[in-house]
């Protein structure tokens, strides 16, 4: 058991590194000449107090050793041997059950190289680990070593070059009136009740599946006999609901962790190309199992551990009594927890806690009807017999979890541009999935677990018709002049100007906007215009729902397309910058960041000068940097249209000055 909550906790922690207890290291570096091709690369670390950070010697499964890597596609160098060591201790790990060996207060590793072209200007390295306290937190450095073109025989580290310097200034913006910026919005709570909703109705989705909806009547009648009194099995059955709240909760708490750390690492995450893919697949995966042909479960030894602790009594037998109803449903559940964590991590502004919001109405969801059915026990005679209908449950949602993988592979494929599920495509690929839900709902094809055929009822009848409305509704959303937008999907798609067909721009509605800021401010003081700047990302869906249903009112497009510049930053994007423009960026607590592409530079840029990771995200302001009025993210027509109207007329004051 401990393995497995370390491992847990490893998994959860994994991207993690800062200094003091969230950067438990501080690095310092020198290069020493020892002849014309051979250096000695010196990596010091300061370790804060009871940590330790592990040695390239520490034993195979166990905390992760130190790893010194030439970095780059063609690196001008080569390692010779391991890395040299000071003093380091040993100890014996309970987890791992062996001898680990690890540096602690402080530690020293002389790594020796040879130059494979003696005129090279700088080499990369990196260096990967893991250092350790109650939580392990990994280690992953990247250090460059810079030579003059005489190679001198001693030589510190440089952090960035002029050229680095120069490109890290030109990000910083020396902003007017910055402190407008935080006047508040009340849109976030609205955001965090909308999760909230939506894993409730997840829950809601999972108590109708034959892994959990059997369970209710039997653990209900567990509870209000095995208790001494009537009083004491409703206590109970209500203590068992929130143990299940409580469970789906601490599931989200390790994400908090991540996003403490860093701003951009969730945000980062969430639009990572090949995780986009792997949710992509999981949610093919889990769509196929929900058609029933395989099962996904839990290994069944989890199952019956926690089914003979439930077995003490009292408050931690109830609550391993939850813990088992999780394990054991998960073949049901599991695939709506996965699109439940995929979206929250695809959401703006704070993903971390919205996942806490949607576990918690998913927990909820499942736990009501124990609870409610504890209290008045006669509700139980109500309950419709578990049956056929459960597993077209379950088929139903297998066809959502499909439709829903598509915007996973949509993310990826709009962040690296590769052209493969432009809109129309997207909306053709959905078509046909409800064509196939519509034929299924109408018994025209079955599934593995699909009993014989019996006439259809009423309220299936009504289900396919609202299936194939919804057809109906998508198919102007393949053609170049749609009879209609799919505004009930705005947000989900790829944007309108990401088509087949030619467009006028490729700005949303077909505005003029400009991509890189300087472009955009130039323009700007040349038309003595405000400026609108739109943090945005292709992958990000409230960012197109503010886009197609906010800008598209004729009032707020004609104050965006006459009286305001705009510029549009889109912080996901993978598309690689000209050698000339990339860059290392220097954090203030010393750390480099690469910036490689398009979305490094935007994201950074937002990140240092509005002190936030969150899009959608607009900024009102003058070309001369002049803040007009607060930053508004995701809202609605009249908050976004009153916005508008206030930054243009303090705008036009100033002008009249």
């Amino acid at each position: 058991m401990k393995k497995l909550l370390f491992y847990i906790a490893l998994f959860f922690s994994f991207s993690l590194f800062s200094q003091t207890e969230t950067e438990p290291v501080a690095w310092d570096t020198e290069l020493k000449k020892i002849s014309d091709t051979e250096y000695d690369l010196i990596f010091k670390a300061q370790i804060l107090r009871d940590w330790h950070l592990y040695s390239q010697f520490n034993p195979e499964d166990a905390s992760l050793p130190i790893v010194i890597s030439a970095a780059g596609e063609n690196p001008k160098f080569k390692l010779i041997g391991k890395a040299k060591e000071s003093k380091t201790y040993k100890e014996y790990s309970e987890t791992w059950e062996k001898e680990e060996i690890f540096f602690k207060d402080k530690g020293t590793l002389t790594q020796r190289i040879e130059l494979l072209d003696p005129n090279v200007k700088r080499i990369k390295v990196t260096l990967e680990g893991q250092v350790c306290k109650e939580v392990c937190l990994q280690v992953d450095e990247t250090f460059f070593f810079y030579f003059n073109s005489t190679v001198p025989k001693e030589s510190t580290v440089t952090t960035i070059d002029e050229k680095s310097k120069k490109l890290s200034n030109a990000l910083k913006l020396n902003l007017k009136n910055k402190e407008r910026l935080t006047e508040s919005s009340e849109k976030a709570k609205t955001d965090f009740l909308a999760i909230f909703l939506l894993g409730f109705v997840g829950g809601f989705l999972a108590l109708l599946t034959p892994c959990v909806f059997p369970m209710i009547p039997l653990t209900v009648s567990f509870f209000t006999k095995q208790s001494k009194n009537k009083a004491k099995g409703i206590s109970n059955a209500i203590l068992y609901g929130f143990f299940i709240v409580l469970i789906y909760v601490l599931l989200s708490l390790p994400f908090h962790l991540i996003d403490g750390l860093d701003p951009n690492i969730l945000n980062n995450i969430s639009t990572n190309v090949w995780l986009n893919i792997f949710f992509f697949a999981i949610l093919v995966f889990f769509a196929f199992s929900f058609f029933g042909y395989y099962e996904i479960t839990l290994p069944s030894s989890w199952g019956n551990k926690m089914d003979n602790a439930s077995s003490v009594g009292g408050l931690i037998g109830i609550f391993f009594m939850a813990l088992t109803l999780a394990i054991v449903s998960f073949s049901c559940t599991g695939p709506i927890l996965g699109s439940l964590l995929a979206g929250s991590m695809n959401s703006t502004g704070d993903p971390a806690m919205k996942l806490s919001m949607g576990m918690t109405g998913f927990g909820l969801a499942l736990a009501l009807p124990f609870a409610l059915f504890a209290l008045f026990p006669g509700w139980l005679n109500s309950l419709p017999k578990s049956g056929g209908w459960l597993n077209t449950t379950k088929v139903v949602l297998g066809f959502l979890e499909l439709a829903f993988a598509f915007k996973f592979l949509s993310n990826a494929d709009l962040v690296e541009h590769w052209g493969l599920l432009k809109r129309e495509v997207f909306v053709g690929i959905w078509i046909v999935l409800f064509i196939g839900l519509a034929l299924y709902i109408f018994k025209r094809i079955k599934f593995p677990h699909d009993g014989p055929g019996k006439k259809l009822s009423f309220s299936r009848i009504s289900f396919g018709i609202l299936t194939v409305a919804f057809v109906i509704y998508l198919i102007p959303g393949v053609t170049k002049k749609p009879s209609w937008e799919l505004s009930l999907l705005s947000g989900f798609p790829p944007p309108q100007f990401y088509s087949i067909y030619q467009q006028e721009s490729d700005c949303p509605l077909g505005l003029n906007c400009y991509k890189d800021f300087e472009e955009g401010l130039a323009v700007a003081k040349k038309e003595n215009k405000p400026i609108l700047l739109d943090f945005t990302g292709w992958a990000c869906v409230n960012c197109r729902k503010v886009e197609e249903n906010v800008w598209s009112e004729p009032d707020i497009y004609q104050m965006l397309k006459d009286d305001y510049i705009l510029i549009s930053l889109y912080v996901d994007d993978r598309k690689k910058l000209p050698k000339e423009e990339q860059f290392i960026f220097l954090r203030q607590n010393g750390k480099t960041k690469d910036i490689e592409t398009v979305g490094d530079k935007w994201a950074t840029f937002q990140n240092i000068n509005f002190h936030t990771a969150s899009q959608p995200y607009y900024v009102q302001m003058t070309s001369d940097l002049e803040i007009l009025t607060r930053a508004e993210q995701y809202t609605d027509r009249d908050t976004y249209f009153n916005w508008l109207k206030e930054g243009s007329n303090k705008f036009k004051a100033k002008a009249e000055k």
